[in-house]
This record gives C-alpha cells, structure tokens and sequence, in this order.
C-alpha cells in the first residue's frame, strides 16, 4: 500500500526543534521512577483531541480550497503543501491522542500527496473524501481502529487512489529531478 505504486515527487520534512528543555537542564539521564510517571501521563492523558483536530481538519478545508480555486499558472507545489502540512499534523496527533484510525486515514492522504504531479479535479474530490472520513472519525470520537468499518473506510480511500492513478497514467512516470 505505499504509495500507491508510485514514485514519490516529495518528501514529506520532518523537522527537529531544538530540545530548549535540554538546553537549560543539561545532559544526562531521568530516573526510571520520571519515565514511568511520563509513561503512564501519556497513555492515561484525558485531553480532548477534537479541538486540535479540528484546527488541522479547517487547514486541510482551507488548502483544498485554495486548490479548488487555484489558477492553471498557481505553483502546484505549494498548492500541495498547503493540504500535505495538516495532515502530516494529523497523522502525529492521531496516534498521541489515540485515533490511530485517524493517523492510519492521514498516513495514506501523505502517501497519496506525496506522489501527485498537480491537483485535478479527480484528485480534489479524493483530497475531499479524506477530508470528510478524518472529520467523521474524529467528530464521532472513534479512539480505536473502527474495526470493521474503521478498516472499511482505509480500503475505500486506498481503492479510489488506486483507481485514480490506474486511470492518470502520466502519474506514473518516475519522477526525476533535471
């Protein structure tokens, strides 16, 4: 399922921010009692992920309609980047705030945009329907895989990305950089 078949035209970038913490601690290790209580901090967190998603979910809406309206001269790579940021958000959040439905859905949106050449009207009405599952998950409070339907949903958005490039042979092409 990577990818979809196709060869990546970006990268999503993962950045490191400087560990200003450390910086001001220092170096050295944290007691085994201090990763436990983080440990646990982590796993029985009760804060609400709606409210972050949904900052993400409105970026994702706002991306895909600067694309809807995006001109034919507009450059495609920012246009892609604009909805690549938020969801790459949402895969990460996703898993700490324990949706992995949402980071497995988010995770397949970053493979699909990783490999488009531009946007298209096919592609748009793609971009929307991961918009609109990732907004029913996390609305619906779904914290679990979705079981059968939750798999449902990753297999109807990994079938239209597959139909989509089966039917725009020219995504196939490899990519090569001139």
């Amino acid at each position: 399922m990577s990818h979809f078949n196709q060869t990546p035209r970006r990268r999503a970038e993962f950045i490191t921010p400087p560990n200003l913490i450390k910086q001001k601690v220092g170096t050295g290790g944290l007691s085994e009692d201090i990763l436990e209580k983080a440990q646990a901090l982590l796993e029985n967190h009760t804060v609400d992920f709606q409210p972050l998603a949904r900052v993400y979910l409105n970026s994702l809406l706002q991306g895909l309609n600067g694309a809807k309206n995006a001109g034919q001269y507009e450059d495609q790579e920012k246009i892609i980047a604009a909805m690549l940021y938020p969801a790459m958000q949402l895969k990460a959040n996703g898993g700490m705030f324990h949706y992995p439905l949402v980071t497995k859905i988010a995770d397949l949106l970053i493979q699909f945009l990783e490999v488009l050449e531009k946007m298209d009207i096919e592609s748009l009405e793609i971009v929307l329907a991961f918009y609109t599952t990732l907004d029913v998950v996390v609305m619906g409070q779904i914290k679990s895989e979705g079981g059968k339907q939750g798999q449902g949903l990753v297999t109807a958005l990994n079938g239209a990305c597959m139909r989509y490039f089966d039917k725009n042979p020219v995504h196939t092409r490899p990519f090569t950089v001139e």
